[in-house]
């Protein structure tokens, strides 16, 4: 086996492959190697400078540390999305293509064997494998009902490249999430799959959402005057005359002995003469 080396590790897998015929599956490998082939390029790698290994449904690339990541990076975020977009408004239904991308850095070591292609071996590898296959970059991908890809950066590139806002690289669009693996948990930041987060353990605060505007209690109503006049008396009061407050009850110009009835709203019958007795049915006797 040879030494290992610092090799930046870039890794894609496109969504759905199992799914599709063997001729859409052939066009798909083919479109997939263009856009890296495309990206590549953008961000500076030369032939000599990568190793590709073909994983049927996706691809390990591997770049050579002398390669600034800042430029991968950049061209991962901005010209891969593009070329899947050119790719999916011609094509058909069938053969529409989304990728899960990792980019991740580390010791690897290639151990080719005789007859057989491959032989990468490094934990680092191991562990940008278990986020590609993740169950939270799926569902990152997933949540995009329009978009193409789905980036998720290891610890190392978010710590190293990502959080320091190199030039086309925006650090609050990424979200920290922990994937949980069979020997562990493993730190992420994704972009693209939902709005950015807050922050996570040391990252910046966030945008706050904004809140909804304070409801403004309506004035209570003012009280219903009631209907019909109204007295108030304070003391013993002493009526002269004839008052009327509402239906008029009562002698004129005399001494009232009988009920006085002031403002009243309900018409009670009529009270007999004065003097007169009553029985306990209320009629006269």
């Amino acid at each position: 086996m040879r030494e290992p080396v610092n090799r930046t590790i870039l890794l894609l897998d496109i969504e759905r492959f199992s799914r599709r015929d063997d001729v859409v599956q052939a066009v798909l490998r083919r479109t997939l190697n263009t856009v890296v082939d495309r990206t590549l390029v953008t961000a500076g790698v030369e032939a000599t400078q990568q190793y590709r290994e073909d994983r049927g449904d996706g691809l390990i690339v591997l770049i050579s540390g002398d390669v600034a990541k800042t430029a991968v990076l950049r061209a991962l975020l901005t010209v891969t999305p593009e070329l899947l977009h050119d790719h999916n408004r011609l094509a058909a239904g069938g053969a529409q293509m989304r990728l899960r991308m990792v980019l991740a850095a580390g010791e690897v070591a290639h151990d080719p064997q005789a007859g057989t292609t491959g032989g990468l071996v490094g934990h680092d590898l191991n562990q940008a494998f278990r986020l590609l296959d993740s169950d939270a970059l799926r569902r990152a991908l997933a949540e995009q009902a329009d978009g193409h890809c789905v980036l998720a950066v290891s610890t190392p590139v978010y710590e190293g490249v990502v959080r320091h806002g190199h030039h086309g690289v925006r650090p609050e669009l990424f979200r920290h999430t922990d994937v949980t693996v069979k020997d562990g948990v493993l730190s992420a930041w994704i972009q693209g799959g939902g709005a950015a987060a807050g922050p996570a353990e040391g990252g910046e605060a966030g945008s706050a959402a904004p809140q909804p505007p304070a409801q403004v209690q309506a004035p209570a109503p003012p009280p219903e005057r009631p209907s019909g006049a109204v007295f108030h008396f304070h003391g013993a009061p002493v009526v002269h005359g004839s008052l009327v407050g509402g239906d008029q009850h009562g002698v004129s110009g005399g001494q009232v002995t009988g009920d006085v009835i002031l403002g009243s709203g309900t018409k009670s019958a009529p009270a007999g003469r004065a003097g007169e007795p009553r029985t306990e049915d209320g009629g006269r006797s």
